[in-house]
């Protein structure tokens, strides 16, 4: 598509006062359904009582500094005592609140409920992930790259205790899911082997090499599509190596597939480096001939990554965030998203997008801009919209009754019908700890964000006790 399909500029103002400008779609006569209903009124009373409670300590000072204290501990923590998996009473408690907030379960039969759960609501399908995964300090980062001595002796033990545990956790989250979920796969969760492979950028080991095809494959095989998880910084251009290599086999045009990505890389809007990444990422698409899989989120590491590489201010993510949304929507490059040295701006590869983000402007911009395209009978980009467990219940709902509206009034040629996917990991509540911790500190880092997620969810508590007493709709 040219990158003259959409010729309007607008201007989007950071906090330093400098203006970023990137294409804007002439929105048509008819912008997407807003539901009428109230949006939350699709979930069920425990969960409207639970998001409140864990939203309000989220939001305050007072009671957020010691929470995030307790939860830093008890994920980092190697003793029996204050392990959820070991420690009966811990477990109970974290397993009726947090952990119920944000996870899908620690077995085959939770985890089936809760996705039937989500989409007997009407989200389209779930994000899967196995939880068990290594978040480094600067000091473990620092030493990977030379510490690790990798004889047989230690490889054996790298494979039996690391490797084939996390395959099979990881095949049997594909064996969960359903055609048309996805599977959200962490290469760090496989173990030492693993983090001194990313970190010194090397192919995999041959274990880790079978253990990832396996995964592709019956990915490949079920019609489930796989989302290689962003990481630290320490390990992330290795990641960013293994997830091209493995789109470059999957993804490409067959006659068992379409073209249809298998394997998607994720991309964090708030590191600087993010556009040029992404746009030498969709020149090899285009130079090897495969869709590339994007999921685009605005970042996850803010409290391990370092912080010179991420932007200085959250205006500057969002621009970055919503320019590079634009620019795969679209199929063109913008100001954000250029191409990369030598590649034209007229040569764009198929691609397909998951636009993973809790911000209401972006998702109603993507929503405008492809009800625009819709409505000129342009060709859409492959997209899902996808939110936390957990987290922004507000937007998820809101997208979830528009697709119900829209497919109910048999709009489908000039409204984009949104899909919803809600992302959630699986696992122990052990294991599950350092994702519950990584949510606490995106709740303190997004404290506006969480004041209107609680704000939401005590106006629809408010609205159902209105309603129980009949004072009013």
């Amino acid at each position: 598509m040219s990158s003259r399909t959409f010729p309007r500029q607008v201007s989007i103002t950071s906090d330093h006062g400098s203006a970023e400008k990137f294409d804007e779609p002439q929105v048509l006569a008819h912008p997407p359904t807003i539901p009428k209903a109230a949006p939350l009124s699709i979930l069920p009373l425990s969960s409207i009582i639970r998001s409140l409670a864990i939203t309000s300590i989220s939001s305050s000072p007072l009671l957020l500094g010691p929470s995030l204290a307790i939860m830093s501990k008890l994920a980092h923590s190697t003793s029996p005592l204050l392990s959820p998996d070991t420690n009966l009473v811990l477990r109970y408690f974290l397993k009726r609140t947090f952990y119920r907030q944000f996870c899908a379960g620690e077995n085959v039969l939770e985890v089936k409920q809760t996705a039937d759960s989500l989409k007997s609501i009407g989200f389209k399908g779930v994000i899967l992930g196995y939880a068990k995964e290594v978040v480094m300090d600067e000091t473990q980062t620092a030493s990977l790259s030379s510490s690790l001595d990798i004889n047989a002796e230690t490889a054996e033990t790298c494979i039996r205790n690391e490797i084939i545990p996390w395959a099979n956790g990881t095949l049997e989250t594909v064996r969960m899911t359903a055609p048309g979920d996805f599977v959200a796969l962490k290469f760090t969760g496989a173990g030492s082997q693993a983090l001194y492979d990313l970190s010194n950028q090397r192919d995999p080991s041959p274990a880790l090499r079978e253990a990832i095809d396996s995964v592709c494959k019956l990915a490949a095989e079920r019609g489930v599509r796989l989302l290689f998880d962003a990481e630290q910084q320490a390990v992330q251009p290795g990641i960013d190596a293994w997830t091209l290599e493995y789109m470059r086999k999957y993804n490409k045009p067959s006659p068992s597939n379409s073209g249809k990505a298998v394997i998607y890389g994720t991309y964090q809007a708030y590191l600087k480096a993010t556009p040029s990444v992404l746009a030498s990422h969709l020149a090899t698409a285009r130079q090897d001939g495969f869709t590339l899989g994007v999921k685009l989120v605005r970042g996850a590491y803010l409290g391990s990554d370092p912080r010179h590489l991420i932007y200085d201010t959250k205006a500057q993510t969002d621009t970055a965030y919503n320019g590079i949304a634009e620019s795969l929507a679209l199929r063109c490059y913008n100001s954000i998203l250029k191409p990369a040295p030598g590649e034209s701006e007229e040569k764009y590869p198929g691609v397909n997008v998951v636009l993973a983000g809790h911000n209401h402007t972006s998702v109603r911009r993507i929503q405008n801009l492809r009800t625009s395209q819709a409505q000129q009978g342009l060709p859409q980009t492959e997209l899902v919209y996808a939110q936390l467990q957990g987290m922004a219940d507000e937007v998820s709902c809101e997208l979830v009754q528009a697709g119900m509206v829209e497919e109910g009034e048999g709009m489908k040629v000039d409204v984009d019908v949104p899909k919803a996917y809600k992302y959630l990991v699986w696992g122990t509540t052990g294991e599950c700890m350092k994702y519950l911790l990584r949510r606490a500190q995106e709740n303190r880092d997004a404290v506006e964000r969480t004041l209107e997620g609680r704000n939401a969810m005590a106006a629809e508590l408010w609205r159902r006790v209105k309603n129980a007493v009949r004072l009013g709709p």
